[in-house]
């Protein structure tokens, strides 16, 4: 089969596309045949290396996809051959990733995928979306509530203002521009604040204080965070940035929030478990929707990693068909 891969850490140019056996799913998973391969930060992180070591032998980057069932390995149940899914973390722990034809992965990272989503749609999925249901804790954590989400046109916070509202929270998110705010509204976030505008915080107090804030860039943001917050507020940072921000320790002890942060490589199966069964129950009732794409063949998957890390709005994917 064709795959993506690289066998050191390096730039974009680390990435080839070779000829390479394909894989056999063993005890407990599932060969998927991809459709598309999502793209996220942690990919071109991971191979930069940032996030770890040299590969053993190689490694096919990406974790989300979607795609079919192709075959099934021993003990695998829920799942059968040709049934279209959806996939996240795949390239975690595991060298066949989604950036190729064909991938391998634990079953318990393969979701069925509904017939009335898109390929797109399926694609999109898998890391921001689990990682915007854990950030939001759970559906009846913000039922009612006000969930403020910075950076609400990324891939992240495009899915935590859909989850958000799906459960039935009132949503406030920041953009940096007129684009990004078509981007946020569409997702369907009640209000939209750039948060360049000196008044931001007064724009979003006039909404409410947040319970909850799913935050993308602590350092930018935290003066913003800490105006607008109220003792109880929960800060869920899930971006880490150039430079770790200093931490204000009397303005927060002050303002009595509780800050934490999430990466989803570390977040057990149970609760993303949870995350899975949120988005999926929101996936089933249509309350999901595709981010603007971008989409790469193939061979030109450094261009697609790079495209990420230089910031592109929307998604970006990788068509391992062409």
């Amino acid at each position: 089969m064709r795959a993506a891969l690289y066998r050191r850490t390096g730039g974009p140019e680390a990435l080839v596309v070779e000829e390479v056996p394909t894989p056999e799913p063993g005890p407990g998973q599932v060969r998927v045949r991809v459709a598309l391969s999502g793209v996220n930060p942690t990919d071109w992180k991971s191979r930069s290396g940032m996030t770890g070591g040299q590969p053993d032998g190689f490694q096919v980057p990406h974790h989300d996809a979607a795609g079919v069932v192709d075959a099934l390995g021993e003990g695998v149940v829920g799942l059968t051959v040709g049934q279209r899914v959806w996939t996240y973390l795949a390239a975690a722990g595991n060298r066949y990733g989604t950036a190729a034809e064909l991938s391998a992965l634990p079953a318990q990272r393969v979701v069925a995928l509904p017939d009335g989503a898109s390929d797109e749609l399926g694609a999109c999925l898998g890391v921001p979306a689990l990682t915007a249901a854990h950030c939001l804790g759970s559906p009846g954590a913000v039922a009612g509530r006000l969930v403020l989400v910075a950076g609400g046109a990324g891939a992240v916070g495009h899915y935590a203002i859909e989850l958000a509202k799906f459960a039935g929270a009132q949503v406030v998110a920041t953009v940096s521009n007129e684009d990004k705010a078509r981007l946020a509204s569409a997702a369907g976030a009640d209000h939209v604040v750039n948060y360049r505008d000196a008044d931001a915080a007064q724009q979003i107090l006039s909404v409410g204080r947040p319970d909850r804030v799913v935050e993308v860039a602590l350092g930018a943001n935290l003066a913003l965070d800490l105006a607008v917050s109220h003792p109880g507020t929960e800060v869920v940072v899930y971006a880490s940035e150039a430079s770790d921000p200093v931490v204000p320790t009397r303005a927060m002890m002050g303002a009595n929030i509780t800050v934490s942060w999430v990466l989803l490589y570390g977040v057990g199966e149970r609760r993303l478990r949870d995350a899975t069964e949120w988005t999926g129950a929101a996936l089933a009732a249509g309350a999901l929707s595709a981010l603007p794409v971008h989409v790469y063949p193939l061979d030109s998957v450094a261009a697609a990693q790079q495209a990420v890390q230089d910031g592109a709005v929307g998604k970006v994917l990788v068509d391992p068909r062409r």
